[in-house]
């Protein structure tokens, strides 16, 4: 399977405050106002050089990370298809899995699994799917605040009939939005980001991400780089692995999320900066790199199937295209070993 020729990215991170000071951690895609291949795309005022040790300096600052097997829970608002729920559950059974083939899903997890608490105790190698909410009728409406957000997943937990498990120290809990939702800031500066509950809202301190599907709203920003943006002309969008560009786009942010919630599920855990209200973590470090030679404005080297589709990790029975995450241990950014050596 040939290398996909590296095509450019924009590389920065954009936080963004839900009220005053609490500000979720966002996984971010191109801005549409940069010119391609501008000095924009290569700085920003967190990260400077993506994936370039000189200016990172991520520390412990002490918290919780996810030690005990961690369990993901799902709510699925708005309206999904089953073939889009099982592309999204198998990448999720995919971060465990033994026999998945090289370069796999389970091998990019080894390089979260190096982090530590403060025990010297590392991040679980197992990640398995937990209970799962439909909320089909849209409870909450079709538009999101960050905070309704939070009030999503509280009825999740607390409705009568059949609520969520509540887990504070090794559940995780995601909301993906469908395509016909719309959240807040979603397209203009985030396409997900996680944080968590509060007691006033929830009634619990629960890690969670959001992710929206971009299909429908802006897949050329939260679906590259299988929909290109109008602004990089010449530029013609890759296969999705899945047939689905804009679940095939979340697949990429949940991996980002879940990797930051393991290492960071509080957010005073492992990041970098000075403060957790604007933290750069491990998978913020190396946004936009998906293989080897990764970095600037490059992805880095891909693979492609058999149809044509853009892939660089390999599930249980499917092919994803998953951003790499930060190895504190070489101060670079780590994918799955057989592309990664």
């Amino acid at each position: 399977m040939r290398p996909v020729t590296p095509i450019p990215v924009l590389l920065c991170l954009t936080v963004v405050s839900v009220i005053f000071t609490i500000t979720p951690v966002s996984a971010w895609r191109p801005w549409p106002h940069l010119k391609p291949n501008s000095s924009d795309l290569l700085y920003s005022g967190s990260k400077k050089f993506e994936g370039s040790s000189e200016f990172v300096h991520l520390r412990y600052h002490m918290g919780p990370v996810l030690t005990a097997n961690i369990t993901v829970h799902t709510i699925w608002y708005g309206t999904w298809q089953k073939s889009q729920k099982k592309i999204i559950r198998e990448f999720i059974n995919s971060i465990s899995a033994t026999d998945s083939m090289p370069p796999s899903v389970s091998d990019w997890w080894r390089t979260v699994r190096l982090y530590t608490d403060q025990t010297g105790a590392n991040i679980s190698r197992t990640v398995r799917l937990g209970e799962e909410k439909n909320d089909r009728f849209y409870s909450h409406g079709k538009s999101l605040t960050r905070l309704s957000i939070q009030s999503v997943i509280k009825s999740a937990v607390t409705v009568k009939s059949k609520p969520l498990p509540v887990n504070p120290k090794s559940g995780l809990y995601l909301l993906l939005t469908s395509a016909d939702v719309y959240v807040q800031d979603f397209c203009g500066q985030v396409c997900g980001f996680h944080y968590f509950t509060f007691p006033s809202i929830v009634g619990y301190t629960l890690p969670y991400a959001w992710i929206g599907n971009s299909a429908k709203l802006c897949p050329e920003v939260c679906a590259y780089p299988f929909a290109v943006p109008e602004y990089v002309p010449g530029l013609k969008p890759l296969m999705s692995p899945n047939g689905d560009i804009g679940v095939d786009g979340m697949i990429s942010v949940i991996g980002h999320e879940i990797a930051e919630l393991a290492t960071n599920p509080l957010v005073n855990a492992w990041y970098a900066g000075q403060d957790p209200v604007a933290p750069v973590e491990i998978a913020d470090l190396c946004e936009g790199i998906y293989g080897t030679g990764g970095g600037g404005s490059y992805t880095g080297q891909m693979l492609n199937s058999h149809d044509g589709a853009t892939y660089n990790m390999n599930g249980i029975r499917r092919k994803y295209l998953v951003q790499w995450v930060w190895n504190h241990l070489v101060n670079y950014c780590s994918g799955p070993n057989a592309l990664d050596q």
